[in-house]
């Protein structure tokens, strides 16, 4: 089974609403950061939202006030909301988990790029003007 599986994506006329869901497996546990990302072909990878360990979420500028990340309590799902939707919202989207550097006993709370070794398989999504 793998540990990350998105659903959800489509294609919606620009400001409309997309709900991206990404199941996750039991392989991972408490101290995981989730995050959103969406990538555009020859493009890089762009770090959208973020859930640190610590259940705080932060979103990059171009997506803060429109979309939204939530998980459940069980961490079994994570949530991406996606109103006032954009043409160049226009991207494949994936899930990720990773866990965030220890120094010894303290831990940071958010995850580095570098941290997230677990990607789904992802999900396009696709906005018309």
């Amino acid at each position: 089974q793998e540990p990350l599986v998105e659903s959800g994506g489509g294609s919606v006329q620009a400001g409309g609403s997309l709900r991206l869901s990404c199941e996750v497996s039991g392989v991972i546990g408490k101290n995981y950061c989730m995050a959103w990302f969406r990538q555009v072909p020859g493009e890089e990878r762009d770090g959208i939202a973020h859930i640190g360990t610590d259940g705080n979420a932060k979103y990059s500028d171009s997506v803060r006030g429109r979309f939204t990340i939530s998980q459940d309590n069980a961490k079994k799902s994570l949530i991406l909301q996606m109103d006032s939707l954009k043409p160049e919202d226009s991207a494949m989207y994936y899930c990720a988990a990773g866990t965030p550097v220890c120094y010894g006993a303290v831990c940071y709370k958010v995850c580095r790029l570098s941290d997230f070794t677990l990607w789904g398989q992802g999900t396009q999504v696709s906005v018309s003007p």
